[in-house]
């Protein structure tokens, strides 16, 4: 029976807006990711038949396909053809779930997932300009409100009672988290640094409850969320080559996991942030496994009150949930953010020898995207 297994996987360092990574093109963010996969696996790219890689913004230096530009700024052989998903932040997550299917159902044997977001070179809501992207059905449905993260975000601390002294711990532990991985090496071995851009540049040091508790509100003048406790406005790219078991072993490749279980989620588009929630319970209930099998969980920190919201409700080891930091010290290059979750993920399994890790992460119109690995 064919299946999907991930061979390898390789990001850029996640930079600031307007930090190390804005002078670079993202149709060569994403070139550079992958040149690093084929230089890593000694793999020909000629054997790769597609690059299917998410994008937020598809505007601008965006547009265009950047999946099939990307090859060819690779320098890689017209052949290799590239298609973009948008599933708003977790497109590129939704990459690794349609080249999972399209290598079991036998369409690939050889792919290419991940995803590339140049925040700084393309801002966030530029493809709208204005627009009115929901059209007045959907207004209309939701009495006339125009969902947005932050409120949303609002909304959820307010529901699960979550305090802002909470909600700032929680981003003080993401900062910490990603400094102690820093310093110990543990991304190393999954960056490909570019330029003069070797490490994450959002991670903070020394922060203190005293000094996030200075910060205004950002959404609501009494509200919680501040910048300190939202996730960075980022560039950055990451990939995955991914192939079957069998085409794994005439190559000569070694797979590091392989996609156990794919599941979708979707959940009120007002409140937008909560759909991580049922498609970990989906996903889970699909795999066979419990929550007390899996050894990490990879939970996207778009503003701290979200996996918070999913730590109460599912019940998962606090200690075993995002274990490097998240995208509140690391960054959130949207597009690529879900291929970043799961590059660090792959590695973090195979060097703590974990079995099973999950990953998931909330996205616009109320969606979530949820993915178990099993170590190989």
């Amino acid at each position: 029976m064919r299946d999907a297994v991930i061979v390898a996987a390789v990001r850029t360092p996640v930079a600031k807006r307007n930090g190390g990574l804005s002078g670079v093109h993202p149709v060569d963010l994403s070139a550079h990711v992958l040149r690093a996969l084929a230089e890593r696996t000694g793999l020909d790219p000629a054997e790769i038949e597609d690059v299917i890689w998410g994008c937020v913004s598809q505007a601008g230096e965006q547009t265009g396909d950047i999946g099939r530009t990307a090859v060819l700024a690779a320098g890689w052989p017209e052949s290799v053809t590239g298609v973009t998903v948008d599933r708003q932040c977790g497109s590129s997550q939704q990459s690794v779930h349609f080249a999972a299917a399209g290598l079991i159902a036998g369409h690939y044997d050889v792919v290419v997932a991940g995803g590339v977001e140049s925040m700084s070179r393309v801002p966030m809501g530029f493809s709208a300009q204005g627009a009115n992207p929901l059209g007045d059905q959907v207004l209309a449905r939701y009495d006339g409100v125009r969902p947005n993260q932050g409120i949303g975000a609002e909304m959820i601390a307010e529901r699960w009672g979550l305090s802002r002294t909470q909600i700032d711990e929680f981003s003080l532990a993401s900062h910490e988290k990603a400094a102690a991985a820093q310093d110990s090496g543990a991304f190393d071995g999954q960056l490909a640094p570019l330029g003069d851009v070797h490490a994450d540049e959002g991670v903070r040091r020394g922060g203190t409850l005293d000094k996030l508790a200075a910060l205004k509100p950002a959404f609501r003048e009494d509200g919680v969320i501040t910048a300190a406790n939202s996730s960075q406005i980022s560039d950055g790219a990451a990939a995955l080559l991914m192939t079957t078991s069998e085409k794994a072993a005439r190559l000569g490749l070694r797979p590091i996991a392989r996609v156990h279980t794919a599941a979708l989620a979707g959940d009120d588009p007002v409140i937008m942030l909560t759909a991580p929630i049922p498609a970990t319970r989906k996903a889970l209930s699909r795999s066979g496994l419990s929550i007390s099998d899996i050894g990490v969980f990879e939970v996207n920190e778009a503003f701290a009150p979200v996996p918070m919201a999913w730590l109460a409700e599912t019940g998962a080891d606090a200690k075993s949930l995002n274990p490097h930091g998240g995208a509140i010290a690391l960054g959130h290059p949207l597009g690529a953010s879900g291929a970043r979750l799961m590059t660090t993920l792959v590695h973090h399994m195979r060097a703590a020898g974990l079995r099973y890790g999950l990953q998931t992460m909330c996205e616009g119109g109320g969606q979530a995207n949820a993915t178990i690995l099993e170590l190989l």
